[in-house]
């Protein structure tokens, strides 16, 4: 059986609808919309979650800081913020994100044209609040 590969980051999928899901992460795309708050995703599953959040129900409870969440997933994530765990990285620069949101944001800085240009030094950046920050930290 053939396998597709992505043409972003060359993972190979069985079918095109699983590899159609994964693109998502490097497109953007959100199709499934909460009705309650607006807030996209790229599966269902990761919708179905979310819409807990919306009841009071919380019965994941962070044991270091007693936070509750309505999902497993998002004890899962939140626990990064105590380990410092950083699981994903960019294939391009290396660097590493906390969160795979973080990382396709990140990843669609090597694409663009950096057209935010530092009076200073001249270093150009792909955004404006990155220039910003630059800006502070260095000048």
């Amino acid at each position: 059986m053939a396998r597709l590969i992505c043409s972003e980051c060359g993972k190979s999928y069985k079918n095109s609808y699983t590899l159609k899901v994964h693109m998502r992460i490097h497109t953007g795309e959100k199709p499934f919309v909460c009705k309650t708050c607006g807030k996209g995703f790229a599966q269902k599953t990761s919708l179905n979650a979310h819409e807990k959040t919306h009841i009071q129900e919380k019965p994941y409870m962070c044991v270091v800081c007693r936070k509750g969440f309505a999902a497993a997933e998002y004890l899962v994530n939140h626990m990064r913020s105590h380990t410092g765990e950083r699981p994903f990285t960019c294939r391009i620069c290396q660097k590493t994100f906390s969160w795979r949101t973080s990382l396709s944001r990140h990843e669609k800085t090597h694409r663009k044209e950096k057209q935010f240009c530092c009076v200073i030094c001249e270093k150009k950046f792909a955004g404006a609040a990155s220039l910003k920050r630059h800006t502070t930290s260095c000048h």
